[in-house]
């Protein structure tokens, strides 16, 4: 009987390997620890957070299609990380607000038209809004009486530990539960709406995930991993297509080591977050933690690695009114270009005194924007990606894969060479345009090492 099983088991298996042979290769996917699309070329994700003013009413920021342009020109940003809510979307039980998704419907035909991609992030600090401060989840989904007997905690993320967020975020997890129902509801519903863009290309189910009164190093295995799981399935019921971006538990921001383990399902893009602890309290950046940047971020690279999955950090950013923000930004991009990571900029906003990209007039912050946008590779005809950027040469390494018709393309942003770029690739053939240069055959070694620097 159990060799019976085991062959019967073997067959099943085999019938399901040649079964997903023979279906097409899929619009995205993940290999090789990266993110990888049709052709088969890796793909870098350089980008923003688009908006951090979403997170609250109305839910949409006051940018328009141009600044979407503006993003992939000025910034050559090719991917953003879009904000929604829950509350945004149900926002009465049972009531999605049709109107708020034909407006992001329409947002996402403006980053199509920019050739921006997208993936979408389900916020939430401190739960929700039905606690001061917090946004998420909508109001009507947990008990009044647990918003009422609420105290706001100087900094504002000690809150996480309060009895009455702790019981709001439990329920959300339980499963079989009618928050949890509701929360996978909110998903399909986004899900049937953006599935038609083909710019959409992912989801990230819940920001920075917050273990309520559950153990820190069990929650991950008990309670997040099968509720990623359940939405997941629900989600690719619709679009199957989709990456999914698996954030940590929001533990990992404070330092704890991530126990996520293998979901068991393909095509996850481990998206934790990276932030300095002392520039998140208003100290500032030391120089000298760059280094601390770097390790935590291979360290990030190896957790990724442990999933199966690729990396793409979908935080980083930091206030130009306090010292140090140019190396530390520059730390972080660094860190990540080095392990091949793709990331977003927390925010694409219009902000003077925050985290924002922008002043509040929309001006750029010049001394963050001549920072955070440099050279990258960002479809590659290849695997084992890295590059870095030093004293105006960009620098890109990866592993030809002769199978790979399609360019590699490499973005060339104005402000990195405005008066136009030499490309060293070892006699390959080269297209320039703006913005952009294609490596049109495949540059020799392996690995291919690839320059660029000022004309």
């Amino acid at each position: 009987m159990v060799r019976a099983r085991a062959a019967l088991l073997a067959l099943v298996v085999a019938c399901a390997a040649k079964h997903e042979a023979d279906d097409p290769p899929k619009k995205w996917r993940v290999e090789h620890g990266e993110i990888v699309d049709a052709s088969g070329r890796t793909v870098i994700l350089r980008g923003a957070n688009f908006a951090g003013s979403q997170k609250f009413a109305p839910h949409l920021s006051d940018f328009g299609a141009a600044e979407l342009t503006r993003m992939r020109d000025a910034f050559g940003m090719n991917v953003v990380r879009f904000i929604v809510t829950w509350a945004a979307v149900e926002p009465n039980k049972g009531a999605f607000d049709e109107a708020y998704l034909d407006a992001l419907e329409t947002r996402m035909k403006w980053a199509e038209d920019a050739g921006v991609l997208v993936f979408v992030d389900m916020h939430q600090d401190l739960y929700g809004e039905g606690f001061a401060g917090g946004d998420g989840a909508p109001k009507w989904v947990c008990d009044d009486a647990h918003y009422q007997a609420f105290q706001p905690k100087d900094p504002w993320f000690f809150g996480y530990l309060d009895p009455n967020v702790e019981a709001c975020v439990d329920a959300m997890y339980e499963p079989g539960s009618e928050a949890r129902a509701h929360f996978v509801d909110a998903w399909k519903k986004l899900a049937t709406r953006l599935v038609k863009h083909e710019n959409v290309i992912g989801f990230d189910i819940l920001n920075e995930p917050p273990w309520g009164s559950y153990t820190i190093t069990e929650f991950e295995p008990d309670k997040l991993a099968p509720f990623y799981v359940e939405v997941t399935k629900a989600v690719r019921e619709i679009a199957p297509d989709w990456l999914l971006f698996a954030e940590p538990s929001g533990s990992r921001n404070v330092g704890y080591p991530t126990h996520l383990p293998k979901l068991g399902i393909d095509n996850v893009v481990y998206a934790p977050h990276s932030y300095d602890n002392d520039a998140e309290q208003g100290k500032g950046f030391d120089p000298a933690r760059a280094d601390a940047i770097a390790q935590y971020v291979k360290t990030l690279r190896a957790e990724a690695d442990d999933l199966g999955a690729a990396l793409f950090i979908g935080e980083y950013g930091g206030t130009t009114s306090k010292p140090g923000i140019t190396p530390y930004m520059q730390a972080e991009v660094s860190a990540a270009a080095s392990v091949g990571a793709g990331s977003a900029y927390w925010a694409y906003d219009k902000d003077t005194a925050g985290y924002a990209v922008l002043n509040d007039d929309g001006s750029e912050k010049k001394e963050l924007a001549d920072t955070i946008v440099t050279p990258y590779p960002s479809r590659v005809a290849g695997s084992g990606v890295t590059w870095s950027f030093d004293a105006g040469v960009a620098t890109i390494r990866f592993k030809p894969d002769a199978s790979i018709t399609s360019p590699t393309e490499i973005v060339v942003p104005a402000r990195s060479y405005p008066n136009g770029v030499i490309v060293d690739c070892g006699g390959c053939t080269v297209e320039k345009m703006p913005g952009l240069v294609k490596l049109v055959t495949q540059p020799p070694g392996n690995p291919a090492t690839v320059t660029l620097r000022a004309q």
